[in-house]
């Protein structure tokens, strides 16, 4: 491959990258304006905060899952193959993050099809969380959401079920083989999915958090219900959004459905402005997360260097 190919497609991507931004930032900038104006400054620094933290944590389920499978990759690196790699999901389609992160890891001396198999199991890990805690939630803190979506009480003992090593291993394999990859070096351990589903469930309770500052900053938003429901009707709004892949980072169908979710609590217009808020809040978030995983950028390595490297990390 010619040396210029590489570095062309990087830009492509970085202008794709920016395009999208520009087109939501564009296509919603006139509603989060009028959402800022019903929502105190405070409460919107509180939420981007939450925001920022539970981003985080989404990182640590990427990089657990990439330890599992036999690169552990040190803090500094890891966040800045995840971070950079996520801004892709802002061009339409979710395979341009995937395939940016396996571009960033190969830098890093992680062969791509590990990389590709950490961030596609990071996002059914993900999903099956957030099945998980809006079931919990829901059915106390908003039963009508559940009406409009009983798919969850089916696709989560399902969910919950891939999620079990030994499953989970044989449909990696599985993929792997139609795929023609390299096969696993090792089955994926109990330890390794369960940090991942910590890290996964840590990362709902900071959305939640973030969900409920902005809604009780509403007028509408007062209620001993808001916590339940500010856990389960995002972490709904957000599976939704991520099922409907056309959408650039789900948008449009995450907010409808978080409309409905929260219809228990807020009028419709409050709802509209904190999902038009969380929407907006979130880019930020991705935004900030992605430009420091662009500042730290670690030297390129070879790959017989990886594991040497992770030895030595401290976290």
């Amino acid at each position: 491959m010619k040396r210029w190919l590489p570095r062309a497609l990087r830009a492509a991507f970085v202008l794709a990258v920016v395009a999208g931004l520009a087109l939501f930032l564009r296509g919603n900038g006139e509603a989060f304006t009028a959402a800022l104006a019903r929502t105190s400054p405070a409460a919107v620094l509180a939420s981007l905060a939450a925001v920022l933290v539970g981003l985080l944590c989404s990182a640590m389920v990427w990089r657990a899952l990439l330890t599992d499978l036999g690169s552990r990759l040190p803090l500094r690196t890891a966040l800045h193959v995840f971070f950079l790699g996520q801004l892709g999901k802002y061009v339409p389609g979710s395979v341009f993050a995937v395939a940016a992160q396996m571009e960033l890891g190969r830098d890093q001396g992680v062969p791509r099809s590990r990389v590709g198999t950490a961030s596609l199991l990071f996002m059914g890990v993900l999903v099956a969380a957030g099945l998980l805690v809006a079931v919990a939630t829901l059915p106390v803190a908003s039963p009508g959401a559940l009406d409009s979506a009983g798919w969850l009480l089916v696709a989560l003992p399902v969910g919950l079920i891939c999620l079990a090593p030994p499953v989970l291993t044989r449909l990696v394999a599985v993929a792997l083989k139609t795929l023609r990859r390299a096969p696993l070096d090792h089955p994926l351990s109990a330890r390794g999915v369960g940090a991942a589903l910590g890290w996964a469930l840590a990362m709902w309770v900071a959305y939640g958090v973030h969900a409920l500052l902005l809604v009780q900053a509403q007028p509408t938003g007062g209620d001993a219900n808001a916590l339940l429901l500010s856990l389960g009707g995002y972490a709904l709004a957000w599976t939704v959004g991520f099922v409907v892949v056309l959408a650039p980072a789900g948008g449009g169908a995450r907010e409808a459905a978080f409309v409905v979710a929260f219809a228990p609590l807020l009028a419709r217009p409050d709802a509209l402005a904190v999902a038009v808020l969380s929407r907006v809040l979130m880019t930020v978030g991705d935004l900030v997360w992605g430009g420091l995983g662009a500042l730290l950028r670690p030297p390129v390595v070879r790959s017989e260097s990886v594991q040497q490297l992770g030895k030595a990390a401290d976290v």
